[in-house]
């Protein structure tokens, strides 16, 4: 009995969070009059890709979509070198400090990133960065900084100390340790991380509204809330649809490529 209960609990619950999905899929293949339509139509009467056609070949949405991946790439790239970096000494420091420092990365971690809008907005504009992508991308990777250092450090933790020693004895350095031995073994928790920055970088809005205002700098996200119709207040919700759907393609096959090593990542030192 219990486990149709939960069976039944979660394809309620995956039903829920694909609805939207799904509504977006079928708007996206709708045409102009129909999308507006009163009471709406579940499915397309007559499906096209017109909305897809305009979306990449009468707008540069594919700029857009490449200015999101340099984007969050580079900021992914970023926080995982920094959270690296910072992650290994921690998780070989003593146990109050690791306690002591793991605290206010937590409470970093859950302020919401408006918070730092504005000092990041005076920050950005004094090193004239407003319209460039480095606008973004320093931003992005601080605001992930501090749970990439508490995930890695949890992952470095579960690593056998053997392994340090055999390198020291070896003759190699605390660094060279670090880049030829912990590095490589590492891959799960730095895929993980990479991954989660780089959801983050490319769905975010807030930052990108309002660091960047010329249009061949816009994001994926930016450009989708941004689109219009043939006039300034018609909202075509066909194009904004297929502007989704295209734009969630990327971090879907992506996530699935990666699903094995985000789950190893996150379930690192669960167990002995």
């Amino acid at each position: 009995m219990k486990t149709w209960v939960s069976g039944l609990l979660i394809i309620a619950m995956c039903a829920f969070a694909m609805a939207p999905v799904a509504w977006h899929a079928m708007t996206s293949l709708k045409t102009a009059s129909e999308s507006t339509r009163i009471p709406p139509t579940l499915f397309p009467e007559s499906p096209t890709l017109a909305n897809y056609e305009e979306l990449f070949e009468r707008r540069p949405f594919l700029s857009y979509c490449l200015n999101s991946f340099v984007i969050a790439s580079l900021a992914s790239l970023l926080c995982i070198a920094a959270g690296a970096a910072a992650a290994y000494p921690l998780a070989h420091a003593t146990a109050v400090m690791r306690a002591r420092v793991a605290a206010g990365l937590l409470v970093l971690a859950f302020f919401p990133p408006i918070a730092f809008l504005l000092p990041l907005y005076e920050m950005v504009r004094f090193a004239g960065l407003i319209n460039h992508p480095w606008g973004l991308i320093v931003p992005y990777a601080g605001l992930n900084l501090p749970l990439a250092i508490w995930l890695l450090t949890g992952y470095f933790r579960s690593l056998p100390s053997d392994l340090r020693e055999a390198a020291a004895m070896d003759g190699l350095s605390r660094f060279e340790t670090f880049r030829k031995v912990i590095l490589p073994l590492s891959m799960p928790a730095l895929a993980t991380v990479g991954v989660l920055v780089f959801i983050f970088s490319w769905n975010e809005f807030m930052f990108a509204l309002t660091f960047i205002n010329n249009d061949p700098s816009r994001t994926a996200t930016l450009a989708v809330a941004t689109l219009s119709g043939a006039f300034v207040y018609e909202i075509p919700w066909g194009l904004v649809a297929a502007g989704v759907i295209a734009s969630s393609i990327p971090l879907i096959l992506m996530v699935l490529f990666l699903q094995k090593s985000i789950v190893a990542g996150l379930t690192a030192g669960s167990a002995k």
